[in-house]
């Protein structure tokens, strides 16, 4: 860990990734972009842990890349969140003292939020049984945390299968449901601050916003207060869930959602064929001015970038601004980018998440 976690870098790092990102928009004479910084400890809320036996003892291992065979065996974990560090040794400590709990035991992961929820998922090479439940259970209650088995065809939940965040964006707080196995930002101070950079960019719309890859909808609910009506997309079931939950318990009612991929919803404009999870959505009825991605790091295929060219104003979150740069390259004839920045969410790494507005010219 010390040759990666060394705060006294921080800032180099940091200007070392402006300048990649610079160096990436130049071209499409981009502005300078805003740069917003991370905690530079304790600003992972999620973790994720091998186990490694060693000296008739499970203890939290890591590998590097292409290194399957040797561990590196972990202690403390300082970009984790505090609440990851105090729930690290007292889980450690519970498995090394129940044989129901470590019994072919060989990953924990961990989901903790900025609001103080927990929830560890425990991976086991076997199946899971009524004497695993009750310790689960005791476990459970001792760290104040839902606790997740999972074997083979199984999962028992103890608790709940999901943790709650609290995130306050632009003078209101959101409610958000998390589910267990989802995707979710992993670094909650610059996810905040990027939410705000997105609303205050998308500015106060008397038209629609068109969102594509809403996930749990991180994105979609504050946006939705700037906009008079969304049309929401997302293939997974479980993130259509949360993000149905999550506009029901944010009282947010101009969104609709439907579980469409990106590549779909573009078909269905286009009219190549209809959907019938469209139906009772009459799209001629939106009047949208705004379309909003946050692509996988692969960015938008060629189809759907040619969908966002219709629009008048492209809000764009990139987590691989070597794509986002190929995005803008297909969109650059028709539209400028008017801001950027760029979010340290993975510090001491050389990823880097970026967003730009891009805008008819």
């Amino acid at each position: 860990m010390s040759a990666v976690f060394d705060p006294s870098q921080y800032t180099a790092q940091l200007q070392a990734k402006v300048e990649r990102l610079n160096a990436l928009l130049t071209p499409f004479a981009a502005p300078a972009p805003d740069v917003f910084e991370s905690p530079r400890e304790h600003y992972r809320l999620r973790a994720e842990f091998r186990l490694w036996r060693e000296e008739g003892q499970r203890h939290y291992a890591m590998f590097a890349p292409g290194e399957k065979h040797k561990a590196i065996l972990i202690d403390d974990f300082p970009i984790a969140s505090q609440r990851i560090n105090a729930l690290m040794p007292r889980l450690k400590a519970a498995w090394q003292a129940n044989e129901d709990l470590s019994n072919r035991l060989f990953q924990v992961e961990f989901l903790t939020t900025l609001a103080g929820d927990a929830m560890v998922t425990l991976c086991y090479h076997r199946p899971l049984d009524d004497a695993w439940e009750a310790a689960a259970r005791q476990l459970a209650g001792e760290l104040e945390v839902s606790v997740i088995g999972r074997s083979k065809g199984k999962r028992v939940v103890i608790g709940r299968d999901y943790a709650v965040e609290s995130l306050a964006i632009a003078g209101r707080t959101f409610t958000y449901r998390q589910p267990e196995g989802a995707f979710t930002q992993p670094n909650g101070a610059v996810n905040q601050k990027m939410l705000a950079w997105a609303c205050e960019a998308m500015g106060q719309r008397d038209d629609d916003l068109l969102e594509l890859y809403c996930g749990n909808g991180n994105f979609t609910l504050p946006l939705a207060t700037r906009a008079r009506q969304v049309l929401a997309t997302e293939i997974s079931k479980t993130s259509v869930n949360a993000a149905l939950h999550n506009l029901d318990e944010n009282g947010i009612d101009n969104v609709r959602l439907v579980r469409l991929s990106a590549e779909e919803l573009t078909q269905a404009l286009n009219g190549v064929r209809p959907f019938r999870r469209l139906e009772g959505v009459d799209l001629k009825r939106y009047d949208f001015g705004t379309v909003f991605v946050d692509p996988p790091r692969a960015g938008m295929d060629p189809d759907t970038c040619e969908l966002t060219r219709r629009f008048e104003r492209i809000l764009y979150i990139s987590c691989n601004p070597q794509t986002l740069a190929q995005n803008i390259a297909q969109l650059q004839d028709t539209h400028r980018v008017e801001r950027c920045a760029l979010f340290d969410q993975f510090p001491y790494t050389h990823h880097m998440e970026s967003g730009v507005l891009l805008v008819r010219r």
